[in-house]
């Protein structure tokens, strides 16, 4: 994988691209009816809901730009089309977590799209690096804040 890629899920790239549209067609123009209104308040020196708007508008196009870029360098991994016999990314785990004997559904993704509240884990994450390749029955150690821990691969499935 090239350090220029951006490895994403298709559901990643939709999510993407969907903020991207809103930032651009929904969000900048509240911004620009923002800093209108603001505007007719007078004074631009002393307005702080200009400077307000102003600060958002800056934060929102630089966000625009990076999600730009990263579409334009999105590998899109379809996880219907790879081997369930060993974990890559896009692809779900189910873990049993050894020592509490605790099940655990993760769902393997590129660095953008990362979110443990909802289980999904990049592929360049601890637990991420120690599962790309393994299959079901493999054990897996990785080392956290707290010891190691280790897990059990108890299931590879593509959702």
């Amino acid at each position: 994988m090239s350090n220029d890629e951006v490895i994403l899920t298709k559901e990643g790239l939709e999510q993407l691209q969907s903020e991207l549209d809103d930032l651009k067609y929904v969000k900048r123009k509240e911004l620009a009816a923002r800093i209108k209104l603001a505007i007719s308040y007078g004074d631009l020196k002393e307005n702080s809901e200009y400077h307000s708007a102003k600060n958002d508008q800056s934060f929102m196009e630089t966000r625009i730009i990076i999600l730009t870029k990263m579409l334009k360098k999105a590998r899109v991994i379809e996880a219907d089309s790879l081997d369930l016999s060993k974990v890559n990314i896009g692809l779900t785990v189910i873990l049993n977590d050894i020592e509490f004997s605790e099940k655990i559904t993760y769902k393997i993704v590129g660095t953008e799209e990362a979110d443990v509240a909802e289980n999904k884990i990049s592929y360049e994450s601890p637990l991420g690096k120690e599962l790309l390749g393994k299959s079901v029955g493999s054990i897996i150690s990785v080392n956290a804040p707290m010891g190691v821990i280790k897990y059990e691969l108890l299931e590879i499935r593509a959702n």
